[in-house]
């Protein structure tokens, strides 16, 4: 039985549109299960899924006269006198299929629902290609609500946010450090042991690296970006000094920023810029770097719980918009800043001085709210405004 994704929630005031939607995001998120259940939705008969990873079904779209691509999908069933809806997995394994789809959608009135693997890839197969005529939705591994979801779980997070018993703390909190340890790719969190979840971790980076950095990266020396990858694994929510990563790797500063450009744009890292009030400035300054998933990094490094933590509450805030952090020259900082108005820090054990301490700064650089999130139960919760456990984010 395929489970709901919450994208699925925006994605639905979309399915009668003219636009295209194109679901995107990191390897093995679901992409694919979200668009059998929009499939599945979809009340018309009128319809086909084509998977392009088979070479048949790729063949299909490799004709240059695209007329002859609307007389296949006529023989393999589709009425084009009624609406047409044609579902299309992987679209980054046919590469002119942007022109394909802007020819279907003009001169058919079809509607196209497609996903692909690789942000970097699509974003420049697609921007010219259908402008106007697509709307780009995201996917990321599960949240902690999916991941109960997924996990059968009879357990529902309470209204009520901050002040929950220590029982019920202790119930939810044994789910969520499996959660945190072993992240939220649906194939992950469906294991039922944690021997098949470490396997399965290592399929999804060998899958990654064979399909998105052999396949489309080209690169002259794949170890060099093995290598990058394993360097920035050990350097969650730090600053990235491209000098040093360029001396110990032993490359030129602009491979390294290439790199990293593309291990961004295929969802793997995601670089966290810091506050300003000027968007050219916040570029400017040294970004920090966090993965798309904690069970990825918990498997692949030896970084301490803290930094753990840290990395699966950027996973969850990313999703919910722009994350900035905030560091003034004396060193003081804010983990994180959530669509230039929120600031948040991230402790496993916090303190009404840590409470103090993220209220004074979120003044001085006129935020709105702020709020702590904590992986442990405090002592004197009660005492403390603003502090959340991490689970409800």
């Amino acid at each position: 039985m395929l489970l709901e994704r919450k994208l699925f929630k925006p994605i639905r005031s979309y399915l009668e549109t003219k636009e295209a939607i194109i679901i995107t995001g990191m390897r093995r998120t679901g992409k694919t299960s979200l668009l059998r259940f929009i499939y599945e939705r979809i009340p018309s008969t009128n319809k086909i899924f084509l998977d392009l990873e088979n070479p048949l079904n790729q063949k299909y779209f490799e004709e240059t006269n695209y007329d002859k691509i609307k007389s296949t999908l006529e023989f393999l069933g589709l009425d084009f006198r009624q609406k047409v809806y044609l579902f299309l997995d992987e679209i980054q394994l046919v590469r002119n299929l942007p022109r394909v789809v802007k020819y279907l959608i003009d001169q058919y009135k079809i509607k196209c629902f497609l996903t692909g693997s690789a942000s970097f890839y699509l974003r420049n197969l697609f921007t010219e290609s259908l402008v106007g005529r697509k709307y780009i939705f995201e996917l990321f591994p599960l949240d902690f609500e999916e991941f109960l979801l997924f996990k059968n779980s009879k357990i529902k997070l309470p209204e009520r946010k901050s002040k929950i018993a220590r029982p019920i703390f202790d119930t939810i909190s044994n789910l969520y450090d499996e959660y945190i340890y072993y992240g939220g790719f649906p194939e992950v969190v469906l294991k039922t042991n944690f021997a098949e979840k470490k396997k399965s971790l290592e399929d999804i980076f060998t899958s990654y690296f064979q399909l998105e950095i052999l396949r489309l990266g080209d690169f002259r020396k794949n170890e060099v970006i093995r290598d990058l990858i394993l360097l920035l694994l050990e350097r969650i929510g730090a600053k990235l000094d491209i000098n040093k990563i360029s001396s110990e790797l032993g490359i030129s500063r602009i491979t390294v920023k290439q790199y990293i450009s593309f291990l961004e744009g295929t969802y793997f890292i995601k670089l966290v810029r810091p506050f300003s009030r000027n968007r050219d400035t916040e570029i400017r300054k040294i970004a920090k770097v966090y993965f798309c998933d904690s069970g990825l990094v918990n498997h692949f490094s030896k970084i301490n719980e803290g930094s753990l933590f840290e990395n699966n509450i950027f996973q969850n805030l990313r999703m919910r918009g722009e994350i900035n952090y905030y560091q003034k020259k004396s060193g003081v900082e804010i983990d994180f800043i959530l669509n230039k108005e929120t600031g948040i820090e991230v402790k496993i054990n916090p303190t009404e001085n840590d409470v103090r301490r993220l209220e004074k700064i979120s003044k001085e650089i006129r935020l709105k709210k702020f709020k702590i999130f904590t992986k442990n139960y405090p002592s004197n919760l009660d005492k403390m405004k603003n502090v959340e456990f991490g689970f409800f984010i």
